[in-house]
């Protein structure tokens, strides 16, 4: 009896420990972003497994003309994307999306390697973030597409498929500082086959973005991308056509299921690729552009 007392005491500790344990496990924060999108950068946040995820992205057209075409929105030069991501496994996404301008349509994915955890034994988030794109116009609209004979004459260029590859990958770090404030820092590396002829083919960009959560559902955001001017890697000899920063802010309410963002931004492309390349959009000079960004998520 006695020992079938010890055996059951013993036991009972061993429960007991197993659960202290549990609960002692450090968990990742909760809710760094509330979105894996912010405005039209990535952050390090994927939803759950087999989790379905609809995104709408739409920029107007620039704000200068005023009240005359309400301040862009009934300006021309609108883009929209249309998209849809999906995570078939823990921390790993993968979407496809098609976008107005150029009629890009772009496969992506997304790995979160590290979850900043409550207690700090992880003190960051980390991810993992690239896109190709494929350029979908005709073949005759591209700046590149046509060539001027001997006889003056403009003859069509031969485009092949790899021509109308571009690329983009990206590291994200990510920290939420307390319950109000996250912030986000990347660095990225940007390449097309076939660029304008007065483009590179490649650049570097530095990366920040953030939130600062003002109620329980509503919070004030930002991002800021920054082409570097990197000489070794520059195919041009003045810096006249180096893309301009994209800077944008805004507002985000969010849900369970749905974040819905409006802001004020100056790029007007929506795919990173396009706004680290092509943008010429300068806040500083009449170039900010009202947009909005809607995402819709489905578990299975």
């Amino acid at each position: 009896m006695k020992k079938h007392i010890l055996l059951l005491f013993i036991l009972g500790i061993v429960i007991s420990n197993s659960f202290a344990q549990e609960e002692e496990k450090d968990q990742p924060v909760t809710n760094p972003f509330e979105s894996g999108v912010l405005i039209d950068a990535q952050t390090t946040v994927i939803p759950d497994a087999r989790t379905l995820e609809f995104i709408i992205q739409h920029k107007f057209g620039s704000m200068d003309n005023g009240t005359s075409d309400l301040w862009g929105i009934y300006a021309p030069g609108a883009n929209v994307r249309l998209a849809l991501n999906y995570i078939p496994v823990k921390n790993l996404q993968i979407g496809i999306g098609q976008t107005k301008k150029n009629m890009y349509t772009d496969f992506n994915a997304k790995w979160t390697i590290f979850k900043q955890t409550e207690k700090n034994t992880i003190p960051v988030s980390v991810a993992l973030y690239g896109s190709a794109a494929i350029d979908g116009r005709d073949v005759n609209t591209l700046e590149t597409g046509q060539v001027v004979s001997s006889k003056g004459e403009t003859q069509p260029k031969s485009i092949k498929f790899d021509d109308r590859l571009s690329y983009y990958s990206q590291l994200i770090i990510g920290r939420k500082f307390n319950d109000w404030l996250s912030i986000q820092a990347g660095a990225s590396f940007t390449h097309y086959n076939m660029s304008g002829w007065d483009y590179n083919h490649d650049i570097i960009g530095a990366h920040l973005n953030g939130r600062i959560k003002f109620s329980p559902q509503g919070s004030l955001i930002f991002t800021y991308d920054h082409p570097l001017k990197i000489k070794d890697i520059s195919e041009q000899w003045t810096w006249d056509t180096h893309p301009k920063p994209n800077l944008a802010f805004g507002v985000e309410i969010f849900t369970f299921t749905h974040a819905f963002q409006i802001y004020v931004g100056t790029a007007d492309g929506i795919i990173p690729q396009d706004i680290m390349m092509y943008n010429q959009k300068d806040w500083k000079d009449k170039g900010l552009a009202i947009g909005f960004t809607i995402t819709r998520l489905w578990m299975f």
